[in-house]
């Protein structure tokens, strides 16, 4: 579920630091773009420029996998593979074979969302970037997979399972990152349509046009447009989201260039509910939120009355609607200004306003803010009967806006054997959260599911606020690489260092809800100096070796300055009894790759040493529980990932993963209660992964099954509560038609999702403690989002 709106994974020739740097943030210059068009290009006798050639032409896996060249492991798919899947899905779903990777979407279409954690981090531990820019939450780090980029003109997706990459601009990334780069302007001119229909009236209708290149100019453009819906599988409600996406490139030279993208995104969905095992056993698989508004009670003019305000689990449905809007735009210039030397510099903008969570609230007339006095005692007539005595259900949610510039700059130079990158990354993050509220109508409808119009106000005026808090969060970071080429590039050495630092700069203004009554400002800075060593030997032409050491640090998120256990206010002052620490993390990969020309394979052994880490504790001393770093936690495993070139028009794809995450410390919840969690797994871990993905393939038709194995895994911090292992299985097939006179590559694809029906779950949260009672600490519920059925879709798509 999304708790606030805009803020509620290559490179196979001779490693060069720049062209890493590009795979990274330059629009569309993936290879993978190059071998899902070369054959246009050469029909076309459409030469295929440098910039797109950065991975091997060799195709492998079926696009799951390219051959790797860098000093870290690392596992990228591409715009082919991307082109099997269902064009509705979302960039956690696409990365869900590769071996270091727990993802699950919370319904079948990948509108909804869904969840991720990378050998045993959360999403909010991993850095993401699309086309440089990053786009995990500013305030929390949380990341939200189905706002960023229409799925057809996504190139490459890339993760970096251990090591943060040395630019990546990133303050809160332990866990590594992942990224996705979009594709460029054809250089053809072009108008491609796609219609995708299935199951629970899905429908997605995708347009895209290309300039091509303007005549007399290496310029070309392009603009896409989609609207896409769906239906929940269980409950009413469903998903709306209209989506644009638009970019340029201008090319001077081989050296020189331009590009940009704006890529806009808004939706309106509604939450599919989570619920514990005891919800499960009472209601069964299919259960979710109310479909019947309970209605407001009768007014009674000088009486106390109430509406009968249902669980937050029983919602009703209309009033669980999780609107945002984002847009991101970034520019990408590529500049030569010497013979050895080149700069790049990506300026960005992110905005995004949305709420999160459930809306509804039954609200007492009588307890809205006194800001004269700081107290809950002024009263507000909801219900019109002339009195404040009554309590009234009403649309209240955490909303969201955030004002995000920034920009990354580098400068690589060339010097003998050395190619040296150095940089610097700096934005300014201005993230508004705050809890305004609106009436709801005898159907239960909200005034407004945006909660921007027809706000309630307060006897003085001012708008009610469940919170009010206006964080910004100046982030920055210098980097510097050096990669040594020696014995004839045989063997490269990168030695690096990045050093971000965040100042958060929180103030809390008095409101309904946390700390009510009293205005604050908090300000704090985090700065770390993590530094990288990675090596890589190429044995002979077909095997090489690898190795990466990393540091890698996350700033704690802003509500830490806003909970009321975490805040103490003392003579009308804040102060923080628990100061959270940045968690940090050490993190080792060893590693072998097979890179021949039928065969590729890679394989890591890894370690991770991850310190502070955060979550709710209780510290004994100052008898307080708060959000806090418990100690440490260290992991250690490997990876394996397989992939050939076709054979007689068979190819494959395997992964297999073992992850062993260790808790090194007990946790103590209360004055009197000390949880058992050293030696224990840590949560959403599970111990096995593997995928696997078969195709047939002639030169129209393709056919293939995909099967993921995600072995069993913890619920909660004292291993208590364990989710089962499943296994789910995947069909997509394809056919290409001829080319007619008006519509060049009509295709057909059929995509089923969990062909085999099975049921199964997922946590809906990485930081639940315990599900049973230990002394005096009481058990919490743990709360799982229920996997979705069989799904089935067709898209039809063609040139024109």
């Amino acid at each position: 579920m999304k708790q606030v709106g805009q803020s509620a994974n290559k490179i196979p020739s001779r490693v060069k630091v720049l062209v890493i740097a590009c795979q990274l943030t330059c629009l569309g210059m993936s290879s993978a773009y190059a071998q899902t068009q070369s054959k246009e290009k050469t029909e076309s006798n459409e030469p295929i420029s440098s910039s797109q050639i950065t991975i091997t032409g060799k195709k492998v896996g079926m696009g799951l996998m390219v051959q790797e060249n860098t000093p870290k492991a690392r596992s990228t798919i591409t715009a082919e593979e991307l082109a099997k899947q269902r064009p509705t899905g979302n960039a956690y779903e696409a990365l869900e074979l590769m071996p270091a990777v727990n993802s699950y979407n919370y319904d079948a279409t990948g509108l909804f969302g869904g969840g991720l954690t990378l050998r045993g981090f959360n999403s909010d531990q991993i850095g993401a970037t699309i086309n440089g820019v990053p786009v995990n939450d500013s305030g929390s780090f949380a990341v939200y997979p189905q706002e960023y980029v229409d799925q057809e003109n996504t190139c490459t997706q890339f993760v970096t399972q251990g090591s943060t990459d040395v630019d990546s601009p990133q303050i809160g990334a332990t866990g590594g990152n992942f990224g996705i780069t979009t594709c460029d302007p054809s250089k053809t001119k072009r108008i491609r349509i796609a219609q995708t229909l299935g199951q629970l009236n899905l429908s997605k209708t995708y347009v895209r046009y290309d300039t091509g290149l303007l005549e007399g100019t290496n310029t070309r453009f392009f603009i896409s447009a989609s609207h896409a819906q769906a239906d929940k599988w269980k409950g009413q409600g469903g998903a709306n989201r209209d989506h644009i996406d638009t970019g340029f490139r201008t090319d001077f030279d081989k050296f020189n260039s331009i590009s940009g993208t704006i890529l806009y995104n808004r939706a309106i969905n509604q939450n599919i509910s989570s619920y514990s095992l005891a919800d499960l056993a009472k209601n069964g698989y299919y259960y979710d939120y109310a479909t019947t508004f309970v209605g407001h009670a009768a007014a009674t003019p000088g009486k106390a009355g109430s509406d009968t305000n249902s669980t937050v689990a029983d919602a009703y449905y209309q009033l669980t609607k999780n609107p945002f809007e984002n847009v991101i735009a970034s520019v990408t210039g590529k500049m030569r200004i010497g013979e050895n030397t080149d700069i790049k510099v990506i300026p960005y903008f992110w905005y995004g306003y949305g709420t999160g969570g459930n809306q509804q609230r039954l609200q007492t007339e009588s307890a809205f803010l006194n800001k004269a006095t700081g107290k809950l005692t002024a009263g507000v007539d909801l219900n019109g009967d002339g009195d404040t005595l009554d309590k009234v259900i009403v649309a209240n949610s955490s909303v969201t806006r955030t004002h995000r510039p920034g920009v990354t700059a580098s400068i690589t130079h060339t010097i003998g054997d050395h190619q040296i990158l150095g940089g610097f990354w700096y934005e300014r993050a201005t993230h508004e959260q705050f809890g305004p509220m609106v009436a709801v109508d005898a159907a239960g409808n909200p005034a407004d599911s945006w909660l921007k119009e027809g706000r309630i106000m307060r006897p003085d005026g001012t708008p009610f606020q469940s919170r009010d808090w206006k964080t910004i969060s100046a982030s920055s970071q210098v980097f510097l690489q050096d990669t040594i080429s020696m014995m004839d590039d045989k063997l490269s050495i990168n030695v690096g260092v990045r050093a971000p630092n965040m100042k958060r700069d929180f103030t809390n203004r008095a409101n309904e809800g946390t700390n009510s009554g009293v205005d604050y400002r908090i300000e704090k800075s985090y700065s770390e100096i993590l530094p990288q060593l990675g090596a890589r030997y190429q044995i002979d032409n077909n095997n090489q070796v690898f190795f990466s050491l990393a540091k890698n640090m996350k700033a704690p998120p802003n509500f830490v300055y806003s909970t009321t256990n975490n805040v103490v206010i003392v003579n009308g002052g804040p102060t923080l009894p628990v100061d959270v620490k940045a968690e940090t993390s050490t993190n080792i990969d060893l590693g072998y790759r097979l890179q021949s020309d039928q065969l590729t394979a890679q394989a890591t052994v890894y370690s991770v040493d991850f310190r502070d880490r955060q979550a709710t504790a209780y510290d004994p001393v100052l008898n307080l529980s708060s959000l806090t770093s418990v100690g440490k936690v260290k992991t250690y495993g490997w990876e394996l990932e397989l992939g050939n070139t076709p054979v007689n028009g068979f190819s494959f794809y395997g992964s297999i993963g073992y992850a062993n995450s260790e808790i090194k410390n007990d946790l103590i919840v209360s004055k009197t209660a000390t949880l058992p969690t050293s030696g224990k797994q840590m949560t959403l871990t599970p111990e096995w992964k593997a995928g696997l993905s078969a195709m047939y393939e002639t030169g129209a038709f393709y056919t293939r099954v995909k099967v993921k194995y995600t072995g069993e895994q913890w619920a909660t911090m004292t291993n208590d509560e364990l989710v089962p292992a499943y296994t789910l299985v995947g069909l997509d097939v394809g056919y290409q038609f001829p080319n007619l006179s008006w519509i060049s590559k009509p295709t057909l694809r059929l995509n089923i999702s969990n062909l085999t029906n099975k049921q199964y779950r997922n946590p809906s949260s990485f930081n639940i403690t315990n599900a049973k009672v230990y002394g005096t600490a009481t058990a919490k519920n743990v709360f799982y989002y229920m996997g979705a059925p069989r799904f089935a879709s067709v898209t039809l798509s063609g040139d024109f």
